[in-house]
């Protein structure tokens, strides 16, 4: 394929440089499905936590993929209960996973019944930021798996998020959403969340053999250089498998080119936040 990708991309956000001591907090967003977010998700979170920097992950998702690439498969409606009902969460419901220093707070099916039902509650778009607010003391980052979809639990992780993080498969199609999902936040910005930003976007799924591959990530580096991660994502069949046996890949095999390539990812993530991995 000679002919160069056009893609309609706004002007990138400044990007978020540096921060304090304190917490951060990412929702890694996508409206299309099928482009690697919640691996990233949970790949992400399983790197920085061997890295010695203690994480929650939120499975903010009905769809619950998150909480069973984990080898969770079955939790209780703690996440629903806070988002709707306002209930504190209990001692039990950050569950431990077999990696030092990261919890999930996992998802349930009852998620699909608070999309509906946060519709007519007051503060509607502000109760996960409450939920969240007393654990920021605890963890260094919290990542925000959201759905793959724009409503309220999505608006939830991007109010309570201090960034975002984009996952974007090396494909046009999935560019053309792009342009969409960069205006979403910059009406969140306006209207909800003054100080969220664009932390970073991560091509995934990526074919260095193919020449759409290449494009598709030239074109984004020479609209969005400071935005686009400089790892990216391959195509690999231990990330695939890795879910099925409840393991993030880096426990599942950690020689593969998924594991190797999330691991630099991790790195990347942490130098643009100021830090040295310590792992």
């Amino acid at each position: 394929m000679n002919e160069s990708v056009a893609i309609p991309l706004p002007p990138a956000p400044s990007i978020l440089q540096g921060i304090s001591d304190g917490c951060r907090v990412v929702a890694i967003v996508n409206q299309k499905g099928g482009v690697g977010k919640t691996t990233t998700a949970v790949n992400l979170a399983a790197c920085l936590a061997v890295a010695e920097e203690p994480t929650l992950l939120v499975d903010l998702d009905p769809q619950s993929n998150a909480t069973s690439a984990f080898g969770i498969r079955s939790s209780g409606p703690a996440l629903y209960r806070s988002l709707v009902l306002r209930e504190h969460l209990g001692n039990g419901s950050l569950q431990d996973i077999d990696i030092k220093g990261l919890k999930i707070l996992p998802s349930s099916i009852d998620l699909a019944g608070a999309e509906v039902e946060l519709a007519d509650l007051p503060d509607r778009a502000s109760r996960l930021r409450e939920v969240l607010a007393p654990l920021r003391s605890r963890f260094r980052f919290i990542l925000i798996d959201c759905p793959p979809s724009l409503g309220f639990l999505t608006l939830n992780g991007l109010r309570a998020a201090d960034e975002v993080l984009i996952p974007i498969q090396a494909e046009y199609f999935a560019l053309e959403g792009l342009a969409r999902l960069m205006k979403t936040v910059e009406r969140v910005r306006g209207s909800l969340h003054p100080g969220l930003r664009v932390g970073g976007i991560v091509l995934t799924m990526y074919d260095a053999r193919t020449n759409l591959s290449r494009q598709v990530g030239e074109e984004l580096r020479s609209h969005m250089p400071s935005l686009v991660y400089r790892v990216a994502i391959p195509r690999n069949v231990r990330l695939a498998e890795a879910p099925s046996h409840g393991k993030p890949v880096i426990t599942y095999d950690i020689s593969s080119p998924g594991a190797q390539a999330y691991l630099a990812l991790a790195g990347e993530f942490l130098a643009r936040c100021g830090r040295k991995p310590r792992g």
